[in-house]
């Protein structure tokens, strides 16, 4: 199943607050190299983050900016070099955008032809925006196939932070009440309880969020319990290592 498939129909999300990135995973040229370069007036994002997603079909990419106009991602495309080149462009909305700075993700379905489990260079552009990282491979993750719609965590780059990712209504996202280490190697999320009287669309759309946890004793092999709204200790790994 192409990245296409696996992302089509969330573009309710950058309404939600939330991302994504309705894109397919054509091979690429490996004789070509489609090396995005900056404009000289645009500084590099050192706070650009990265995670495994969704047994290794996607990417959530963690910039900062308003929480209302989430930018989406164009075709990413793998450049002769081995570096996953992504153009993000502004979400299609009338309404004016919060003034907020807040981490938020986009996301990004993975060419077939990227190995997971392995590091991967990414290069990140857009208005006025550029972006670089690097995001250390996992072992067991393959990119490609259909997904299971379960929901899935992985690391970002910052120290404690991580992508979380549920599927479910575009218009219901699950709110994160709390975040904690609640073991050296475990880290529990609370949702809020829904309005009883919340009206959901009936699409099912990957929904992905940003978290943070500090305290834990272990860095790697972190287990993410997940519990409240439509969870009931829901247990998933966190892909990948914890920033140190």
């Amino acid at each position: 199943m192409s990245a296409r498939s696996v992302l089509a129909g969330i573009g309710a999300l950058a309404l939600a607050g939330l991302l994504l990135a309705g894109c397919s995973t054509p091979s690429a040229d490996p004789g070509a190299s489609s090396e995005i370069s900056p404009s000289p007036s645009v500084q590099a994002d050192p706070d650009l983050g990265a995670a495994w997603l969704d047994g290794g079909r996607m990417i959530g990419l963690v910039t900062l900016g308003s929480s209302t106009c989430v930018p989406v991602a164009a075709e990413p495309k793998l450049d002769g070099d081995g570096v996953l080149q992504v153009a993000l462009m502004a979400p299609e909305s009338n309404k004016a955008c919060t003034a907020d700075l807040v981490p938020r993700v986009t996301l990004v379905g993975v060419p077939a032809d990227v190995d997971p489990a392995a590091d991967l260079q990414i290069q990140v552009s857009g208005d006025d925006y550029y972006g670089e990282v690097e995001l250390a491979g996992v072992e067991g993750l393959t990119a490609g196939g259909e997904t299971d719609y379960n929901p899935s965590a992985g690391w970002a780059t910052a120290p404690g932070q991580f992508v979380l990712l549920t599927w479910g209504s575009s218009s219901c996202v699950p709110v994160v009440q709390d975040v904690a280490a609640t073991g050296p190697a475990q880290v529990t999320a609370t949702f809020q309880t829904p309005p009883a009287d919340q009206v959901c669309t009936m699409d099912m759309a990957p929904r992905a969020q940003v978290a943070a946890v500090n305290d834990l004793s272990e860095g790697s092999n972190v287990e993410l319990v997940l519990t409240g709204d439509q969870y009931e200790n829901v247990k998933v790994p966190i892909y990948g290592s914890n920033a140190a």
